[in-house]
């Protein structure tokens, strides 16, 4: 007798089915049964933020969730922002005001200031600090990546 269980999710617009273990987190899910790496995985702990996604709505830490329990979900990772090659205005900011370096962190925060912009189209700085406090990064300083999310949502309003 198997103790697999079947999920079936929508990532980024594709239904993805497939038998699983009940103890395969989301983030492995993700990376290694649909194949969709963008979601990185740091610290498995939920503290660094790198595997942020969007579920139903709402950002979530994939590395802390079931594939299970996203069953039946409709979920956005860093690989839905993009149209194709052409970048959304949040990725676009980010490379113009070089709000990355390695690289690790970018997928979490992106996902973490797209939900965050829906809410806020016109952030202060102050308040894009607080939004982006849940994410480590170790190479930026946060100051380029705060710039990177003000520049996307004055163009936003523009």
């Amino acid at each position: 007798m198997s103790d697999k269980q079947t999920v079936s999710v929508t990532i980024n617009g594709q239904t993805y089915t497939a038998e699983c273990e009940p103890r395969l987190t989301l983030a492995d899910f993700i990376r290694y049964t649909c194949g969709l790496t963008g979601t990185h995985v740091g610290c498995e702990h939920g503290v660094c933020g790198a595997c942020t996604i969007i579920v139903d709505g709402r950002t979530a830490r994939a590395c802390l969730m079931l594939a299970v329990q996203a069953d039946g979900s409709e979920i956005t990772t860093v690989e839905g922002l993009a149209d194709g090659t052409e970048l959304n205005p949040l990725q676009q900011a980010f490379r113009e005001n070089h709000g990355l370096q390695c690289g690790f962190c970018t997928p979490g925060m992106l996902m973490c200031a797209t939900e965050f912009l829906e809410q806020n189209p016109n952030p202060t700085a102050e308040q894009v600090r607080e939004c982006i406090s849940g994410n480590l990064c170790r190479c930026t300083g946060y100051d380029s990546i705060v710039k990177s999310v003000l520049s996307a949502a004055e163009k936003a309003r523009s």
